[in-house]
């Protein structure tokens, strides 16, 4: 089962992303746990994009298809921003991060800690994450 959802980037756009998580991630076998902190990677991961890729310009849009399969539940992002790809994200130390007092710079820690696999892919001006999030993992 797949569920889709285009988002104009502007941060207002997030109340309506959570709206469409909640929604359809309540009709998955995601313990509760798991239903929370999917939504904040996946809500982590659009954000950045809206801010850093198209600077909530809210003419461009980002796209995330959510794909329920029988083992896993598959958040496929796309947009035609600036390309990061969070795999060659290196996390700043922590305690530079505490002692600096720095806000941001974390939320991407927080998914690849939650998530169980993250790919990336940029081809021909459209950028890809996939994240995935295993039953019972």
């Amino acid at each position: 089962m797949e569920h889709k959802i285009q988002l104009f980037c502007q941060t207002t756009a997030l109340s309506e992303l959570r709206k469409f998580l909640n929604k359809n991630l309540s009709q998955i076998k995601l313990s509760e746990k798991d239903r929370h902190q999917v939504t904040l990677a996946v809500e982590e991961v659009c954000a950045n994009l809206i801010i850093h890729s198209h600077q909530c310009n809210e003419q461009e849009q980002i796209s995330l298809n959510l794909i329920n399969e029988e083992d896993r539940v598959i958040f496929e992002i796309q947009d035609r921003g600036k390309a990061f790809n969070i795999l060659d994200y290196e996390a700043p130390d922590l305690k530079t991060v505490v002692s600096e007092k720095r806000k941001g710079g974390l939320g991407i820690i927080l998914v690849k800690k939650i998530m169980d696999e993250i790919e990336f892919e940029s081809q021909e001006g459209t950028n890809t994450c996939r994240l995935t999030k295993f039953f019972g993992s």
